[in-house]
């Protein structure tokens, strides 16, 4: 199969709209072709006038590690053009550096999870082309996780830098689908263009999303895998907790713990109280003792969420409602456990980190509510699961 940024490079018909223009490329260390060359040296190696560069959270370098992380603008050393960056003093583009290029190329790999920060700079981006008369072109890259639709919607009000729309946690579309439902929702008038993927299957095995042919390179510093993806849309909530992601270990984002929980014991909880929940993946019981953040040079006893190998059901995974159900657990066996971090999430102040990632307040009542059942939860997300099933059809470029 063929990413955007591959077929682009192969196809001067596909270029012929680029000749002669001013083009800034929004990139990261996971912005390569197939052979791993960095898009911005493919770029500007076939031709086109590369004229400025534009980071992300974590940064083009993709070299800091949390959140709340800035990075700076700089001179790239090589090629000497303007490097912006959209997670430092500003988030949206300014003024300034829109009056470097005509066209935007947006060449992000995401990960499918609308916290993901990525989504929220598109959209900002698109919004910002649209009030200044640019371009933006993204060039697809696939959805690690596939199709499938899971979490509460964005609740109005609870917008954020990790809440650009109403969506779920787990929407199921390419940056370029996102692009396109953006425009759509909120009314946009832009020259917007997806150079779309060539042979993207995204139920398909064994990769479910992401082609196994092509390797896996970090989007952001603690994204290291596959299986990271898959779990990430349950395991970001973590941040908003008290109980360590698994930042500084070889495996953040997939495994979770403390040093006073019993991981057997929240286990076991677990199947007790929504065995069917715990379908497509498997759990295992760890210690582990992070080098860096919470818990730093403590000894966790955690869990590991195994979405992959021979126990990995990519239908039945449902990793937003196994993180959710590790909290019941906790709060079950637990009743007064300092579970929820109260601290600026993604610079939201005033709201619990666990609401702001959540999009309102209804994951966390439902695991405090000692009386709420795994049953009142689905009753609250499924409509909002089936609603943004409906709404995103008419966006979706790619099907099996």
């Amino acid at each position: 199969m063929k990413f955007g940024i591959d077929r682009l490079l192969a196809d001067p018909d596909l270029r012929a709209p680029l000749v002669g223009k001013r083009l800034a490329l929004l990139a990261h260390p996971a912005s390569v072709t197939a052979d791993l060359t960095h898009s911005l040296d493919a770029l500007i190696a076939c031709g086109l006038n590369i004229s400025a560069m534009f980071g992300p959270q974590h940064g083009v370098r993709g070299d800091l590690q949390d959140n709340m992380m800035e990075s700076p603008d700089f001179t790239d050393p090589i090629y000497h053009i303007p490097v912006f960056s959209l997670y430092g003093e500003v988030r949206r583009p300014t003024r300034q550096s829109m009056g470097t290029f005509d066209v935007m190329l947006v060449d992000l790999q995401d990960l499918g999870t609308r916290i993901y920060t990525f989504v929220t700079t598109l959209l900002y981006v698109i919004e910002a082309a649209a009030a200044h008369g640019k371009s933006v072109w993204v060039l697809d890259r696939p959805n690690p996780v596939g199709r499938p639709v899971e979490g509460m919607t964005l609740r109005p009000g609870w917008e954020s830098f990790v809440g650009a729309g109403p969506m779920p946690m787990r929407h199921g579309l390419t940056l370029g689908e996102l692009g396109h439902w953006f425009i759509a929702h909120y009314r946009l008038d832009v020259d917007y263009r997806v150079i779309g993927m060539e042979g993207w299957a995204p139920e398909s095995s064994p990769g479910h999303g992401w082609p196994v042919e092509r390797v896996w390179i970090n989007p952001s510093p603690n994204a290291p895998n596959v299986n990271m993806a898959r779990a990430y849309p349950g395991t970001v909530m973590l941040e908003g907790t008290t109980l360590s992601e698994g930042r500084g270990t070889t495996r953040p984002l997939e495994l979770f713990g403390a040093p006073d929980i019993d991981a057997r014991a929240v286990i076991a909880e677990m199947r007790r109280l929504a065995p069917d929940w715990l379908a497509g993946c498997r759990l295992r019981d760890i210690w582990f003792q992070p080098t860096f953040h919470k818990h730093m040079g403590q000894l966790c006893n955690g869990i590991h969420v195994h979405a992959e190998g021979p126990g990995y059901d990519h239908a039945a995974f449902h990793p937003w409602r196994v993180q959710a159900l590790a909290f019941k657990a906790i709060r079950a066996l637990c009743p007064d456990y300092a579970l929820w971090r109260d601290f600026p999430y993604e610079y939201e102040f005033g709201k619990l980190a666990i609401d702001v990632i959540n999009g309102g307040p209804g994951l966390r009542a439902w695991v405090d509510d000692a009386a709420a059942t795994p049953g009142d939860l689905d009753a609250m997300v499924a409509p909002d699961e089936q609603a943004w099933t409906a709404a995103r059809a008419p966006f979706l470029l790619y099907r099996d």
